[in-house]
């Protein structure tokens, strides 16, 4: 059964099919009562509308229902139907905590204004709530990934299945996109977790070293080699090598890599004895190392020895709907670091960095929200110089806006699996209206369904 936006009680009937018939004309999902206790049976803490109810009911009077109400849940906007110039009991009201008051008669379209707002702000509260529980949970130790977009969920689809084996995983993304975060996240969330992740960046090693710095040395192995030094290999026994920027990796030293895979063996440079490894790899790149093997630039036998799980890690702007999410998860860090104030976007912000191409991917999302918390507004409108003139953008009101709008449907369509009747609950929008925006976006139900 469909959530209705508003719950309706007054002991009038002939009142009762007024507003139903007005609602409906409205495109306002509307469930009515006759009395305070039916309708309280039908209120939880996650309800997601409004309530209106008339203050003199036989009965639970609108007062109490509103405390009963406030009892559930304090952020469900309560509108009560007061006697024409019954001052006093709308002053009651308002100080009991309801959201505002109307009087009888009232006028249609001041009541659906009304109820709109409050509907608005109850949506605002829920999403600002599950923003805080999520951030909440996210704020456990280790590292976290965040983003509840369809392709992200599918990214977590491929994860969880692997956390625990000890296959190779292949991630694969442009720059910024957390490919890093990524492995760390499959390393701390796996049974080798008590164990070291070890990282180093095969593109950022000079060829001389990038040997040495993976299997060790023994002294005397080479000019400057005074003394043993364990190579990263070694010291991932039991955990996870991390080996970023693989394209970048030299073909002779591809061979030996895959010898440590196959034989799960490691030689210390200058030395003969050989050392048993138990090594997870989790290889990063943002090259196609398959059009790479292709060319012979790059061995086929280890890209095959790697690809065990594959994870293509979408790109910032592949996920938009998860910009607000990620940019407030960055806000909060900064602001802990440089002990400033946490000060959340307004919705016509929040529009201009979703209508951002992101090159930068979600490292660029992180130095904006430092910004942020450093410069305030100027941040966003790029008077802060470092690149900001490109996220405040020259679009108009009306661009924005149709972005921001293209987002939240998006992000409803995903949510609801493709769903068209919850998706219409979830915006609380009209069949026709929710079709119609569509179109206009160029989206079909087909492409979020599993």
């Amino acid at each position: 059964m469909t959530e209705p936006s508003v719950i309706f009680v007054d002991d009038d009937p002939h009142i009762r099919k007024a507003i139903s018939q007005t609602f409906a004309l409205e495109e306002l999902a509307v469930a009515c009562f006759e009395d305070a206790a039916s309708a309280l049976e039908t209120i939880t803490s996650d309800y997601e509308g409004v309530v209106l109810c008339d203050y003199n009911m036989p009965g639970m009077d609108g007062l109490a229902m509103l405390d009963r109400v406030r009892d559930l849940d304090d952020a469900i906007p309560v509108v009560i139907l007061t006697g024409q110039g019954d001052i006093s009991t709308a002053v009651s009201a308002m100080q009991h905590g309801a959201y505002d008051f109307i009087e009888k008669p009232f006028d249609h379209e001041e009541l659906i204004e009304l109820l709109r707002h409050a509907l608005e702000k109850r949506h605002l509260a829920l999403e600002n709530r599950r923003l805080k529980a999520q951030l909440k949970h996210l704020a456990r130790p280790g590292p976290r990934l965040l983003g509840e977009s369809a392709i992200m969920q599918r990214v977590m689809s491929t994860i969880d299945p692997v956390l625990d084996i000890s296959a190779s995983v292949l991630l694969h993304g442009e720059t910024g996109s957390g490919k890093d975060a990524l492995a760390r996240y499959i390393h701390e969330n796996s049974q080798r977790s008590a164990h070291n992740f070890v990282a180093i960046n095969c593109g950022a090693v000079p060829e001389s070293l990038i040997e040495s710095e993976l299997f060790g040395h023994e002294a005397g192995a080479f000019t400057g080699a005074d003394k043993r030094r364990i190579g990263k290999i070694e010291h991932a026994h039991r955990g996870t090598l991390f080996l970023d920027e693989l394209e970048s990796m030299p073909m002779a030293l591809q061979v030996k890599l895959l010898r440590v895979l196959e034989e799960q063996k490691v030689e210390r440079l200058g030395s003969n004895q050989v050392i048993d490894v138990d090594v997870r790899i989790i290889a990063a790149t943002k090259a196609d190392l398959k059009e790479l093997s292709d060319a012979g630039e790059f061995r086929s036998d280890l890209y095959y020895r790697l690809n065990v799980v594959k994870v293509d890690i979408p790109s910032l702007r592949e996920r938009k709907e998860d910009i607000p999410l990620l940019f407030h998860h960055f806000v909060l860090i900064a602001a802990a670091r440089y002990d400033r104030e946490s000060i959340p976007l307004d919705a016509s912000q929040a529009a201009r960095l979703m209508q951002h191409s992101w090159p930068g991917n979600v490292r660029e999302l992180r130095n904006l929200a430092e910004r942020y918390v450093l410069l305030g507004r100027a941040a966003l409108d790029g008077n802060a110089g470092n690149g900001a003139d490109d996220v405040a953008g020259r679009q108009t009101l009306t661009e924005m806006m149709d972005g921001f709008e293209r987002s939240a449907i998006v992000s409803a369509l995903n949510a609801c699996q493709g769903s068209i009747k919850d998706t219409m609950v979830q915006l609380g929008i009209a069949r026709k209206t929710l079709y119609d925006k569509m179109k206009k976006h160029g989206l079909d139900k087909a492409q979020f369904k599993d």
